[in-house]
């Protein structure tokens, strides 16, 4: 068995590129999808969704463990993120 990753080449239209920003996330799932949803918010008003990505649990796994391995890499490189939700500085396991 070959370990080789093969090098994926995507392909993004325009306003695609430019990305939303998002400060807020909410998840949700049935036993079949896991129901993403970016929302920017802003004080004094109602969150806005700008974006919502459905999956299937396996890539939602997948998702979760790429994440994780970046946010590794990031602290590495800049140190650890202080998450400001509960004043305190993320945990490495």
């Amino acid at each position: 068995m070959s370990n080789k990753v093969k090098e994926l080449k995507l392909e993004i239209d325009k306003d695609t590129a430019k990305g939303q920003y998002t400060n807020m996330a909410l998840i949700a799932h049935t036993k079949d999808e896991f129901i993403l949803d970016f929302a920017f918010a802003y004080p004094g008003q109602s969150p806005i969704v700008n974006s919502r990505v459905i999956t299937n649990p396996q890539h939602a796994l997948a998702f979760l463990r790429s994440l994780e391995e970046n946010i590794s890499r990031y602290e590495s490189k800049f140190g650890k993120i202080k998450d400001h939700s509960s004043n305190i500085t993320r945990e490495q396991n």
